[in-house]
């Protein structure tokens, strides 16, 4: 499967301004923008647990919108090192049964009582996004800078979901992980998956979990003297 990648626009074209180039403003701060609405959004947003996540999914409007804000993320190079695979509808129960198949084909002793599970897996949300994290090795960018950025991608798009409403839940199981079962999901070779975000209406407001301590994980560097 061959990866292509838009262009990178060139220098004088709109956004394609070259590093170190001289800057367009006179040094003056523009007026700052604070959205209060958006802070306490993303002060408050938790991930809800898939068995929370019920219809109405987004429709087709609001999943647009969504994963147009996932796509403004950084991206250094204009790469896009990363893509959505959209499962909606009909196509769960397709999508999972396939899954199932392969697993079944892969753990020959499994019990019937899991004979299903992948299909019920992907009916539980009535949306799912799998994210696809696609580095270009020939690229400039580090791969590295390449997969922070699929991961600033599902970030923007759980924060995009959570403003519109819906609850979501971003999980990497097996699917994700094993290369065949990717595959079978459109997953073409040089990608990985970074996982599956679910998507759907809240029908609970859990408590919110125990979070990092600031000053526990910030430190400010400072030359010893």
């Amino acid at each position: 499967m061959t990866i292509s990648h838009p262009p990178v626009p060139e220098a004088g074209a709109p956004g394609g301004r070259q590093h170190g180039a001289a800057p367009r403003h006179d040094g003056v701060a523009l007026p700052r923008r604070r959205v209060e609405a958006a802070l306490e959004l993303l002060e408050s947003r938790r991930s809800l647990p898939l068995r929370s996540l019920v219809e109405p999914g987004p429709d087709a409007g609001d999943l647009a919108r969504i994963l147009a804000v996932a796509a403004r993320v950084p991206d250094h190079g204009r790469l896009v090192p990363w893509r959505f695979i959209v499962l909606a509808g009909a196509a769960r129960a397709e999508a999972g049964e396939r899954l199932d198949a392969l697993y079944r084909r892969q753990n020959p002793d499994l019990p019937d009582a899991k004979a299903d599970m992948w299909r019920l897996y992907l009916l539980r949300a009535p949306v799912t996004v799998v994210l696809v994290s696609r580095p270009d090795p020939a690229a400039k960018v580090p791969v590295f800078n390449q997969v922070l950025s699929a991961g600033a991608a599902g970030m923007a798009l759980v924060s995009a979901a959570t403003a519109l409403g819906f609850g979501a839940q971003w999980l990497l199981k097996w699917p994700g992980r094993d290369p065949e079962a990717a595959a079978l999901l459109g997953v073409g070779v040089g990608e990985q998956v970074a996982g599956f975000i679910h998507l759907g209406s809240p029908a609970e407001r859990p408590e919110d979990r125990p979070r990092p301590d600031p000053a526990q994980v910030v430190t400010y560097w400072w030359p010893e003297a």
